[in-house]
Order: C-alpha cells, then structure tokens, then sequence
C-alpha cells in the first residue's frame, strides 16, 4: 500500500497551525494538518480570551500582528463568516511614573513599525473609557485599530475555507514521530499510520517543545499556565481592551475588555509564573483578579463570574516566537513558541509560513525571520509580552 504523500504536513490544528495550513492550501500546496485533538482549535487556542494587538514592543511582532489585523477584521466581508469581530483598541494605562515612562518610551518603536498609536492624558483617556478610575491615573497609550473575535468561530472559519480549498485534516491523531533520512524530513509517523512529505511545519502549541524532541531537536519553549474568566452580559459600556501593567503581588498585570455579546472577559500573568501544563482552575485566581480589576474599574463590582478556566502560554525566554526553518533538519519548520499571544499572531504568523513553504517572501519577511529565528540568541525579554 502506497503512502500518501504531501506537500506539507502541519502538526497542531490550532491558532497557529490552521491559518498556516490554511494559507498554504491557498497557494496551491497539497496539505496535511494533524491534530491530537477531536477537532479543530481545541488545545492552547479555546482558552484564549480573544483579544488581538499590534501594540508589542517588538517590531517583528507588530509588523504580523498587523497582518493579523487585516485578515481578521475584513473576514466576515471577503468570506461571509462572522467571527465576532470588534474594533475596540488597545488601552494601556498609567496610575504610576513607572508605567507612563515605560509607555512613552515605546511609542517610537510602536511607530516606526507601523502602528497607530498615541499617548493620551487622563481626561482623553476617560472620554475613552469613562468607567476608569479617574483618581491617580496619569493617562495611557491606545491603539485604535486593535480589537477582538471569537477563539473558537475563528478556528472553525479557517478551517472550513482551508477544507474548501482542499487541505486535509485528521483529528484524534497524534504525530508520534517526524521521519528524518540524511538530514532531511521524508515524513510523520503518527499512532494510525504514516505519511510523506518534505515539508514539516511545528506547530503544536504547548506540545512544540515535545514534538521537537521527538526530532531531537532542542527548542526553548516551556508552558506557562494562566488563568482567565468570563462574567454574566451587560449592556454595553467599553469598548476597548483594558490593559493594567502595574506588578502587584500574584500577578505582573491584569487585561479585560467586554465582548460583542455584553460578557467581560479577563485575564492576569501571574507571579511567579505557574510552568506546566496543569489545566485546573485555582481558587486563588478570582479574588486576586477581581481586587485589581476593581481597584481601577470599580463599576465592575455588581457584574457576576459565570465561570473561570486555565490555559496555557506557551512561553520562550525573550517573550517572543520561534518562527522559521530549523538549521539542524531540512524541511523543519517552526511556528511554535507564541507566549499566550497564538490567537493574535496566528494569521500573520500562518501567511508568513505559507509564503516561507512557496518560496514566496515579501519585502520585510526577512527581516522578521532574522528576530524569530530558532537559532537566535534569547536576549532582554519583550517588554508587553
């Protein structure tokens, strides 16, 4: 019996892994995406909270989640599916010197890379979003054209237009091995059978390192579990992601915004990190959470917590992802490493693994590979990670 062969195979069918086969099935390639769960987006991404920004400090970060930006907001009018899209932006506040230093100090970074973005004082800020604490805050930075979707709806649109356009993909598979012959990939050996292929594209999420080991390939990516809730629908009163970067005990920040359909949704970095891949809620989480979020939104103190959950970030040591072809193995790919930000990054990320896979690079990818590259050193870490 023959075995079929592919263009490339995809390991992880998740915020990353479906736009990547999905772009690729775009430029005419023969694709496999295999995932170990029952279907698509079931990992790191259905934990996500949905929020999506350019605001990075790191310029090859911005530059894709730019593109991501593009794809997501013009995709219920170019494909008609919606996925639950809003143009709220990004707001950083400053209730401290520290964070109005660190803030301002980045917009000449934020810029030059493209986005849109300014420093506002405390009344613009609170025309901005009035629910804030006026009391102690400095101002913020916000950027206008970041927003939020839906984790899951967007899973299912991209790989419902990747099916249409012929990729294929097995669930309830797990990639057990990828096959290596002279240095090159021939293929993936999974627990039901094998396939060929020259082309392997790593990216399994909080499994990226495992996978890789499986290769013997070394990748610096470690899980990180975070915590994150959702509350009950309100009417609506804030439009964008709410962004708190001030270290307090527990937690390194605390982010929230409100979705289309009226919940709001948050999430912290906790402090120390929690590394593993232990997926339990804690007790802990709500009440720490919610003493920051009031402390600098108090009109949130009536809204009921429906429900909490744990995921995980996959996590590097500088903060940012691992992108591009492996110097070890011909035919490797990563697209790993994401650091909590898979969701946002996913569509840029994946269109940049597409044009890699086609030998179709635009101007500026190679600059982004340069400060993604497996084999860069891991310096100061990214400073909005």
């Amino acid at each position: 019996m023959s075995i079929p062969t592919y263009d490339a195979i995809v390991i992880g069918a998740g915020s990353v892994g479906l736009p990547s086969a999905m772009f690729m099935a775009e430029k005419g390639l023969k694709v496999l995406c295999i995932d170990q769960y029952a279907s698509p987006g079931q990992g790191c991404n259905k934990a996500a909270i949905g929020g999506i920004r350019a605001t990075h400090s790191s310029p090859a970060k911005i530059r894709l989640c730019l593109d991501s930006l593009q794809i997501f907001s013009s995709w219920k009018e170019t494909h008609g599916f919606d996925l639950e899209w809003k143009r709220g932006g990004y707001l950083f506040v400053a209730y401290g010197k520290e964070q109005e230093k660190s803030l301002k100090e980045l917009l000449a970074i934020q810029k030059a890379a493209g986005l849109s973005i300014e420093w506002h004082g405390r009344d613009e800020l609170l025309n901005i979003a009035p629910a804030l604490r006026p009391d102690g805050l400095l101002g913020g930075t916000f950027s206008p054209d970041d927003g939020s979707a839906c984790p899951m709806l967007s899973a299912c649109a991209f790989y419902e237009h990747g099916v249409s356009l012929g990729l294929t993909c097995r669930f309830n598979e797990r990639a057990e091995r990828v096959v290596v012959r002279h240095g090159s990939v021939t293929g993936v050996q999974t627990g039901r059978g094998n396939y060929a292929t020259r082309l392997v594209v790593n990216a399994a999420g909080g499994q990226t390192k495992e996978v890789a080991q499986e290769t013997a390939l070394a990748v610096s990516v470690q899980p990180d579990c975070h915590e994150a809730g959702i509350t009950e629908p309100v009417q609506p009163f804030l439009a964008p992601m709410v962004v708190d970067i001030r270290s307090m005990p527990g937690s390194k920040n605390c982010y929230f915004h409100q979705h289309t359909n009226g919940q709001v949704i948050f999430c912290i970095t906790p402090d120390p990190p929690v590394w593993g891949s232990d997926r339990r809620e804690t007790s802990g989480f709500l009440p720490m959470t919610a003493r920051r979020m009031l402390d600098i939104m108090p009109r949130l103190a009536s809204i009921r917590v429906r429900r909490t959950w744990r995921g995980m970030y996959p996590m590097t040591p500088d903060g940012s992802p691992i992108v591009g072809r492996s110097s070890a193995i011909q035919g490797y790919l990563f697209a790993g490493g994401m650091c909590g930000q898979g969701f946002m990054l996913g569509p840029g990320v994946g269109s940049l693994v597409a044009r890699l896979a086609a030998g179709s690079l635009k101007n500026g990818d190679e600059e982004i590979l340069a400060e993604l590259s497996p084999g860069r050193e891991f310096g100061k870490a990214e400073e909005l990670k």
